[in-house]
């Protein structure tokens, strides 16, 4: 468990993520299922109200990873990376009250990609180095124009693979423990059939019928979650 630093002055929106933990591992992959990345207007709603601590709970718990992993592979170490979630919720916490996010003018996510952004590019200046991606950088996607920064192509891999664990998350609640590990070790983890077979007495038969109804489970999860992005 790594216990986010208690800010020093206690105003309203700083008190908001005082006491908050982030839990789970802090691998640089998104991990977990904590609920979904799907923005719902009503939570977006709801934190414009300080007082309603559920609500930043529930805010928090389906961010912080993504902000974190992105910051990693931003270069920062884990307690720089650390802070720096808790600098962006902050951000956030301050202008939501004010209503300074216009749905109208686009979506959240990147909204909150670009205080993401603003927050690494300064960490990096106060030290006198420019911004240095680290890892392997994922493929320019075809929906992406051609002026986005390597920073935004980040953002946008690690929002997409955070989308993909909260739908494995939500058809997992949805079919039975036997069929879900079907599915896990064979698209996920790749296990060849035969060795499936072997493992849990199941027919190949079997094997590909799981994949395909859990798959379009998964697959339908994700159309949900990906239209509140």
């Amino acid at each position: 468990m790594r216990v986010l630093p208690r800010v020093r002055h206690e105003r309203p929106a700083e008190a908001l993520f005082s006491d908050l933990t982030m839990t789970g591992p802090t691998t640089e992959t998104a991990g977990g299922a904590d609920d979904s990345l799907r923005t719902r207007q009503s939570l977006l709603t709801r934190l414009k109200d300080w007082n309603d601590h559920a609500g930043w709970r529930e805010f928090f718990d389906t961010y912080w990873r993504l902000i974190y992993n992105v910051a990693r592979k931003s270069g920062l170490g884990d307690q720089d990376a650390q802070d720096l979630v808790q600098d962006v919720l902050l951000g956030v916490a301050k202008q939501m009250p004010e209503g300074r996010y216009d749905r109208s003018k686009g979506r959240f996510k990147q909204w909150l990609c670009g205080i993401v952004r603003h927050r690494i590019v300064d960490h990096w200046r106060k030290h006198g180095k420019a911004l240095a991606l680290t890892g392997p950088m994922p493929e320019r996607d075809s929906q992406l124009g051609a002026g986005e920064s390597d920073l935004e192509r980040v953002w946008q891999s690690e929002w997409a693979a955070s989308l993909l664990t909260a739908a494995l998350g939500r058809a997992q609640e949805k079919v039975s423990a036997r069929n879900f590990l079907i599915y896990d070790l064979s698209v996920v983890r790749e296990t060849p059939t035969a060795r499936i077979c072997e493992m849990l007495g199941v027919s190949a038969a079997q094997v590909f019928l799981v994949r395909h109804r859990v798959g379009r489970l998964v697959r339908s999860e994700l159309r949900s979650l990906e239209e509140g992005a």
